[in-house]
């Protein structure tokens, strides 16, 4: 048994130092004073000072960030209704055809989703004038694709989720609006939370359904770093690279955080409600 617990963990930290190495390779590097990557000539922050007066990656960034904000808000409010439905009504007409064109974009290609939504916006464009290829289209081909993650993530908690509680607070003289804020809702704001953070970072590093749908003069960032990095090696790359690792970890760490002390807290008010009953 031994044997297979120490060949378990060593695979386990050939897969990590698999997926973590070039990650800390392209933190490391983007403190080189050389433009070439792989030879090391010394520490600088010159590249950090050089990205903030590059304006083509701010405007880039500030346009992917506000698309991946308002993508992954869409996109859950979005997915948690299709969820909703899906678990709570288990017949009604076109559920089938419902479940599968939600969760269509999950197996088919992004080329074909970016190719599809891109003739529909261009015939669109010629019938009615509207809409012109810019930050709503890729906005609305982002939340597409996100809708389809947020649907699967929250289905799969509510389908967890007891039922005894949303009966017994119809028992109780709640409407089915009040049921869903008050009960379903506090109990899958997790799901709610990772649901966020999924489609956000899906939207945010998305390439191939911006290059689809991005017009003139919206260029986000994925697609600046892209196009530079065909044409050589940009140490400011790097340099955007660590920053955006750097804000993910302080964003993970802080959402885990709040998940364990809202969960902590929950199994306190749980206890706390069972000694106040068993104590009558």
């Amino acid at each position: 048994m031994n044997v297979y617990r120490w060949f378990g963990r060593a695979w386990l930290s050939v897969g990590y130092l698999f997926l973590y190495i070039p990650i800390l390779m392209l933190i490391v590097f983007s403190f080189n004073s050389s433009r070439q990557d792989m030879i090391w000539s010394g520490f600088t922050l010159n590249w950090y000072s050089a990205l903030t007066k590059d304006q083509e990656i701010i405007s880039g960034f500030m346009l992917s960030l506000k698309i991946a904000l308002l993508a992954a808000s869409a996109s859950v409010i979005l997915g948690t209704f299709a969820a909703f439905s899906l678990n709570n009504y288990r017949k009604f007409s076109g559920r089938a055809l419902f479940k599968g064109m939600v969760s269509s974009p999950l197996v088919m290609p992004e080329v074909i989703i970016g190719l599809s939504l891109l003739l529909m916006f261009v015939s669109f464009e010629k019938m009615f004038g509207f809409p012109q290829r810019g930050m709503f289209t890729i906005l609305f081909g982002h939340t597409v694709l996100g809708m389809a993650y947020a649907t699967v993530v929250i289905e799969s908690r509510l389908q967890e989720m007891s039922k005894s509680l949303s009966e017994a607070a119809m028992d109780l003289g709640c409407k089915p609006f009040q049921v869903f804020t008050l009960v379903t809702l506090p109990n899958i704001t997790q799901a709610l939370a990772s649901a966020w953070l999924l489609t956000f970072t899906l939207s945010l590093d998305d390439v191939v359904l911006s290059a689809f749908l991005t017009g003139p003069g919206y260029s986000t960032m994925p697609i600046i770093i892209f196009s530079r990095a065909r044409l050589g090696l940009d140490p400011r790359v790097n340099v955007i690279a660590t920053l955006t690792i750097l804000a993910v970890s302080i964003g993970v760490i802080f959402s885990s955080w709040q998940i364990v002390r809202a969960e902590r807290l929950r199994q306190k008010q749980i206890s706390a409600a069972f000694q106040a009953d068993t104590s009558k």
